[in-house]
C-alpha cells in the first residue's frame, strides 16, 4: 500500500480502533472456530476489543493462522490483517544450539545463514515478527537467561545482534523475505542485581553506553523493524516507562522509528513497581515514553480512550504508535496477502530439510568447547577402545533448551543414538547411571502437578539398580563418556540459581564411576557457564556442549571421534566459584591489582579462598590441533588513524582446524579507570595441515574511543598496549603511542 493510502487509513480509523492496533493478546483469545474471550475476564477484555486486536502473540502454523486471520479480517471494517508475533529464538522446527553457543563459535556469519533458515520456516508456518534475537550483555552466571545471550562481550554482541538481524529480515531487490527482528531486551536487563530474574539494574550511564547498548545500538542500525522493553529499571525507572531509555535515547538520539513493544504484561507492572497507583497512570506513562504495543495486558485496551478523553495523552502520540504498527504491517506487504504465502503445503516442503539439518549439525560442531584434553584423549578412534556411555543425557533427546518452543523431542538425534550409527555393539554400551536431579520438586514452579513432579525421574529402588549396573558395565568399558548436565528448567526465563554446579546426585555418581580409574569424558550440557572446580581434576577430558539442538547428538560425536576438529571458544567466563559473580574479563583496573608492585600479601584486590580469575578465560577453547602464534608486527610505533598489526600462525598438527584470532588492546591510562583490556578484532581462520598464515588486522582510531569525564565519547592520546593470541589470556604482546 502506497504510504499516502495508509495515511488515509489512519485518519479513517476511529479510537477505538486506533487504540486495537496498540493491543497484543496471546493465541487463547482466538481458539476454536469463533473468537474467544471467556478466559480473559480478569483483564477487562470485551467481545469488541478482541475484534480490534492488532497483533497476536505465539500463534503459530499455517493453518491456524489462516484460520485465525481470516476470522479476524471477516469482523475487520478496514481489513487490518492481524500481526503474528512468536517466541522463535534460536530455530523453528530445525533447533539450532541455544545463542550462549552461538557466540561461542565466534563465527557471526555462519549464524546469519541460521537465522536466514529460521525466518523460512517460520514464514512458512504464518510467523510475521519473532522476538529475538536477545542481545543483552550478561556478566552473571546466575542469571537464567544467559541461555538466550551471546555472551559478556560489547563487540561480539554487537556483531551477532547485526548477523541475526540480517538473518531473519533478509531482503531481497528491496523485499524481506524473512520475518521481522524484535530485538531485546532494551536496556542492560543481562545486567540484574545478583542474577535474580526481573530484578533492579543500577550502573552508570557511562557503563551503560560504554558496554551494554552496543549490541541493540548494532541491531538498530540493522534496521531491526521491532524493539522489546525489559522488565528492569533503569535509574530508579521500569525500562516499559522510561523516557530517557525509550524516548530521547531509541528514538531521538538513533534514531528508530520502528516500534516499540512491552515484554508481557510489563506496562501494568508498573503498578507493581510502585511509579503508577493504577492502570490508568500505567497507561500514561508507557505511552509518554512512546511504547507503542501493549502485551497481554488490558491498560492500553481500557484506559487510553479515558485518558484521551481528558486530555491527558497528546492525541498525536496515540497517532504516532499507530501508524509505526500499520507500517510495520505495510512493510511486511500484509495489506495485499495478509498470509505471506503461508500454506500447509509450503510449511510442510520448508520444514526440516536436509539442508538446515546439516546446518545446524555444522552450527552445533563450532558452538562445542574442548574445555580439556588431558594426553590428547580425544579423538576417540571408531571401534578401537570399549565405551561406556553414562549419565541422565546419554539416550536423552529433550537437548535443545528452554526456549525451543517449536521444537520437538522427536526429531532430535540423542549422543546414544549418534553413537550407535559409528560404533559396533561389542564396542559399545549405554547405562543412565543416575537421575537428572536430586529432586524434582522444583518443576512445580513451572505448573507441575504433585502427581506429574512424582512420575518424574527414578524411585530410590530404580537409582541404587542403575549404579550398580553403571559401576559394573564400567569395569569392562576403556573410556567412560559422561553425558551429564542442568536440567533443562534450571536455565532460560525465570531459571536464576545461587548453585551453579552440577546437580549433587551426578557429581556423586562421577564421584563413584572414577574409582574405577577408567578414562573419562565429561559431555556438559547446560543454559549457562558452569562451576567444573571439582570435574577438571576428576576428567581426562571435558567438552562443553550447551543445548545443542535437535543435530546436538552427531555434533558431539563428530568431535568426539574425530570427523571435526573443536573449535568453539568460550564468550562467556567460567568461574571457579559462584562467589565470583559477576566475572569477566574487560574488568576495570584497581588500585590494589594482584601484580601491585607497592602492596603485598593480604592487602589487595583479591579473594581469601579463590582465584580471582576465571577456570576457563573468555575466548578460551582447544582443539586437536596445536596452532603456534609468533611475529607479532606492528606497521607504526604510533598511530593516528590506523595501524596495521600482523602475526603468523602456524598449524603444527596432521588435521585442519579452525582457529580464532583474537585481538585486545589496553589503554593503559585514561581520563576515567580503563578495563584491563577489551576485544577489538578477531577472525575465524582455517588451516590446513602444517599451513602457516600471516594474519592482518586493522585498527582504527574509532576502536580507541569511549566515554570520557565529560561523556564525550573520544579516544585519548597516549600509551596501548595491544595483545593477540588465543584467547583474552594467552597472547602476544606489543604497545603504540596514540598520537593527537
Amino acid at each position: 500500500m502506497q504510504e499516502s493510502k495508509l495515511f488515509e487509513l489512519l485518519h479513517s480509523l476511529s479510537w477505538a480502533e486506533k487504540v486495537g492496533q496498540l493491543v497484543q493478546l496471546s493465541g487463547d483469545f482466538f481458539h476454536g472456530e469463533e473468537l474467544s474471550t471467556g478466559p480473559k475476564q480478569k483483564l477487562g477484555i470485551t467481545e469488541e476489543t478482541v475484534k480490534l486486536t492488532g497483533s497476536v502473540l505465539n500463534i503459530t502454523g499455517s493453518e491456524t493462522t489462516r484460520r485465525v486471520q481470516e476470522q479476524y479480517l471477516a469482523n475487520s471494517r478496514h481489513k487490518i490483517p492481524l500481526l503474528f508475533m512468536a517466541d522463535i529464538i534460536y530455530g523453528y522446527r530445525t533447533v539450532f544450539p541455544i545463542p550462549l553457543g552461538l557466540g561461542a563459535t565466534w563465527h557471526p556469519e555462519l549464524i546469519r545463514e541460521a537465522f536466514e533458515v529460521s525466518a523460512e520456516e517460520s514464514r512458512s508456518a504464518g510467523a510475521h515478527v519473532t522476538f529475538a534475537p536477545m542481545i543483552d550483555l550478561v556478566r552473571d552466571a546466575r542469571w537464567g537467561r544467559c541461555l538466550e545471550s551471546t555472551g559478556e562481550d560489547p563487540l561480539l554482541n554487537a556483531d551477532f545482534a547485526t548477523a541475526m538481524v540480517k538473518g531473519l529480515q533478509k531482503e531481497k531487490d528491496g523485499v524481506m523475505e524473512g520475518i521481522a527482528s524484535c530485538v531485546k531486551h532494551f536496556a542492560a536487563y543481562g545486567a540484574a542485581e545478583g542474577g535474580r530474574e526481573y530484578n533492579t539494574v543500577d550502573m552508570s550511564e557511562r557503563r551503560l553506553r560504554q558496554d551494554y547498548l552496543s549490541g541493540y545500538k548494532a541491531a538498530v542500525d540493522a534496521g531491526c523493524k521491532l524493539v522489546m522493553t525489559s522488565f528492569n529499571t533503569y535509574d530508579g525507572v521500569p525500562v516499559t516507562g522510561n523516557e530517557f531509555l525509550l524516548k530521547h535515547l531509541l528514538r531521538e538520539e538513533w534514531g528508530f522509528d520502528g516500534v516499540i513493544i512491552s515484554d508481557y504484561a510489563a506496562v501494568r507492572e508498573l503498578i507493581d513497581h510502585g511509579i503508577a497507583k493504577d492502570e490508568k497512570e500505567a497507561t500514561q506513562l508507557a505511552m509518554q515514553a512512546t511504547n507503542d504495543i501493549d502485551m497481554k495486558t488490558g491498560c492500553y485496551a481500557n484506559q487510553l480512550e479515558p485518558l484521551l478523553k481528558e486530555g491527558k495523552i497528546d492525541p498525536e502520540l496515540v497517532n504516532d504508535a499507530v501508524w509505526r504498527v500499520l507500517k510495520l504491517k505495510n512493510d511486511l506487504g500484509l495489506f495485499e496477502d495478509p498470509y505471506r504465502g503461508a500454506t500447509p503445503a509450503l510449511e510442510e516442503q520448508t520444514l526440516l530439510t536436509p539442508e538446515n539439518r546439516a546446518l545446524a549439525r555444522q552450527v552445533a560442531s563450532e558452538a562445542i568447547v574442548l574445555l580439556k584434553n588431558e594426553e590428547e584423549l580425544l579423538p576417540l578412534v571408531p571401534n578401537k577402545d570399549k565405551i561406556l556411555l553414562v549419565g541422565p543425557y546419554g539416550d536423552k533427546q529433550d537437548i535443545m533448551g528452554l526456549w525451543a518452543v517449536h521444537g520437538k523431542a522427536s526429531d532430535v538425534v540423542s549422543i546414544k543414538a549418534a553413537m550407535e550409527k559409528i560404533l559396533s555393539p561389542d564396542k559399545f554400551s549405554f547405562e543412565n547411571g543416575c537421575d537428572l536431579l536430586d529432586d524434582y520438586q522444583f518443576l512445580g514452579e513451572f505448573g507441575a502437578t504433585k502427581e506429574q513432579i512424582a512420575s518424574v525421574g527414578m524411585t530410590s529402588e530404580q537409582r541404587i539398580k542403575a549404579l550398580d549396573d553403571a559401576l559394573s558395565a564400567g569395569k569392562e568399558a576403556d573410556v567412560i563418556i559422561f553425558a551429564m548436565g542442568e536440567h533443562t528448567m534450571q536455565s532460560g526465563e525465570a531459571g536464576s540459581r545461587t548453585d551453579i554446579t552440577l546437580p549433587e546426585i551426578q557429581k556423586e555418581f562421577i564421584r563413584q564411576m572414577i574409582a574405577l580409574d577408567k578414562k573419562t569424558v565429561l559431555v556438559s550440557f547446560s543454559g549457562r557457564p558452569l562451576v567444573y572446580t571439582e570435574e577438571v581434576k576428576q576428567m581426562d577430558a571435558i567438552l562443553q556442549v550447551w543445548f545443542p539442538g535437535l543435530e546436538g547428538g552427531n555434533a558431539i560425536v563428530d568431535i568426539l571421534y574425530g570427523k571435526t576438529n573443536p573449535s568453539g571458544r568460550l564468550s562467556m567466563s567460567f568461574p571457579h566459584s559462584v562467589g565470583q559473580m559477576p566475572l569477566y574479563y574487560n574488568e576495570f583496573k584497581t588500585g590494589r591489582p594482584l601484580n601491585s608492585t607497592t602492596h603485598r600479601g593480604r592487602f589487595i584486590s583479591k579473594y581469601l579462598d579463590s582465584p580471582n580469575e576465571a577456570l576457563f578465560p573468555f575466548g578460551y577453547g582447544l582443539s586437536y590441533s596445536n596452532v603456534q602464534y609468533s611475529n607479532l608486527v606492528l606497521n607504526e610505533k604510533q598511530m593516528t588513524d590506523q595501524l596495521t598489526i600482523s602475526v603468523d600462525i602456524k598449524n603444527e598438527s596432521e588435521r585442519t582446524c579452525l582457529e580464532t584470532v583474537q585481538l585486545y588492546v589496553q589503554d593503559v591510562v585514561g581520563s576515567v579507570v580503563r578495563p584491563v583490556k577489551e576485544l577489538k578484532k578477531y577472525k575465524k581462520v582455517q588451516l590446513a595441515a602444517n599451513e602457516k598464515k600471516t594474519i592482518h588486522f586493522t585498527l582504527c582510531r574509532e576502536d580507541l574511543y569511549f566515554y570520557q569525564q565529560d561523556m564525550t565519547f573520544d579516544a585519548e592520546p597516549g600509551e596501548f598496549i595491544v595483545f593477540v593470541g588465543k584467547n583474552s589470556q594467552d597472547t602476544l604482546n606489543e604497545s603504540f603511542e596514540l598520537l593527537e
